[in-house]
């Protein structure tokens, strides 16, 4: 994917170093690698931008791995025989910043996106070394790609989620491109104008910026002050050994 003239303008006008941050990029397509991923087109815009400026950046297909369904950190400690998502959270957890994207289906969210956040939220419960959850420090954005509607509710679905877990979403942390209403052509088809669009194209390389700088804010700062929100230090006096990760 080539950039536009104005992203490629403000990637070497950067006066910011981002150098010691890395980038997840979830592309939750219902299509194994290497088929063509029209939601993966719209990423690649944001993850250019991102290399661009020294980030370490690695974007996954979920559905190239093996994922259990449940709410559990580890779901082979409960009747799976093989659950890859440990792996993956290890690198959610190296990633300062998140991007998740996603094709519209019957105005949803793909079930692979459904299903990566319900993965998300098993680990939710864990506390990083100053006693908050372990998302906390970390920000997050998503990429919608469709021909019909549903782009904004997706997108607030999912910064919803991530929010409620611990990531920090900065100002206009979502994007996404619509085709024609229908059968019509897609993200990446001849003709379909979407990698031309300047709609698409702004809001793309607005969430990318934002990320970038709120993460280089929160590095900076060593994250979210350990104040008034750290679980370790919270007596409510509920039953923390429900199974539910909703008992956090």
């Amino acid at each position: 994917m080539t950039l536009n003239a104005q992203q490629e303008e403000l990637c070497s006008s950067s006066q910011w170093d981002f150098s010691d941050l890395r980038a997840l990029f979830f592309n939750c397509t219902l299509k194994k690698s290497p088929q063509r991923s029209h939601t993966e087109g719209l990423m690649q815009i944001s993850r250019e931008i991102m290399e661009k400026n020294n980030v370490s950046v690695e974007l996954l297909r979920p559905v190239d791995f093996e994922l259990a369904f449940g709410v559990q950190p580890d779901m082979t400690e409960h009747g799976w025989d093989r659950d890859d998502w440990p792996q993956l959270y290890e690198k959610v957890q190296q990633a300062d910043i998140l991007v998740i994207g996603s094709p519209i289906w019957l105005g949803e969210k793909s079930s692979v996106c459904t299903q990566l956040v319900e993965r998300l939220y098993s680990n939710s419960a864990e506390l990083n070394d100053d006693g908050q959850y372990a998302y906390y420090g970390k920000v997050g954005g998503c990429l919608i790609t469709g021909n019909e509607d549903g782009a904004k509710h997706c997108a607030m679905n999912i910064l919803y989620s991530l929010q409620h877990i611990g990531y920090l979403i900065p100002p206009q942390a979502d994007a996404g491109w619509l085709g024609e209403a229908g059968p019509g052509p897609s993200y990446l088809d001849e003709g379909s104008g979407g990698p031309e669009n300047d709609f698409t194209n702004r809001n793309t390389t607005f969430m990318t910026w934002n990320l970038l700088h709120l993460a280089r804010i929160l590095k900076d700062a060593g994250g979210i002050p350990a104040h008034g929100n750290q679980r370790s230090k919270w007596e409510a006096g509920c039953r923390f050994d429900f199974e539910n990760p909703e008992h956090r």
